[in-house]
């Protein structure tokens, strides 16, 4: 529920950084609607948030808010400890890159990869060197799908912002 209080902290928000929330929101929306698996939003606005927001503390809240309510319709599940982890770590890659490139996507998304995937592997296969290497095995098709979606949603939400600062926020 809206109160005074909850209006005073949107009214504190910078023009840039509330169009920011809301291509964050529109985009995080891409994991409640029917899509491919993995081919969501999630890593590129979680790179998105790190990159254009100048407070850290929005940078990295913005997306596990977004990505904890989402989950609350969704479901959450046992590795979603290690998807947040990955999401702090995108958000901090977003915030070392000048820019949003080739190489900080890949970066985020070979990182979403590795850590959601050891979750995996802690949590349901064996511990042994076997068990690690089907773990990941199996995953490569779920990666190729994220890397779709990571790339894609990437540039879109860069572009997209950028395009805004050109129009809208440089008139502001």
């Amino acid at each position: 529920m809206f109160d005074i209080r909850s209006m005073n902290r949107i009214n504190a928000l910078t023009l840039r950084e509330k169009w920011i929330l809301a291509f964050v929101g529109v985009a995080i929306l891409s994991r409640l609607i029917v899509h491919i698996p993995n081919v969501t939003a999630v890593t590129a606005t979680a790179l998105f948030a790190g990159r254009f927001f100048q407070r850290k503390s929005l940078a990295f809240a913005v997306p596990i808010v977004v990505m904890a309510v989402t989950d609350l319709f969704l479901g959450f599940y046992t590795i979603s400890l290690f998807v947040y982890a990955a999401l702090l770590g995108t958000v901090a890659i977003g915030q070392i890159a000048k820019r949003i490139s080739i190489w900080s996507v890949l970066a985020s998304s070979v990182l979403f990869f590795v850590l959601t995937n050891f979750g995996v592997w802690i949590l349901g296969y064996p511990k042994t060197w076997e068990g690690f290497v089907a773990c990941y095995t199996a995953a490569i098709p779920f990666f190729r799908a994220s890397l779709i979606g990571d790339f894609g949603y990437a540039v879109l939400l860069a572009l997209s912002f950028r395009g805004v600062e050109r129009t809208v926020l440089a008139k502001a």
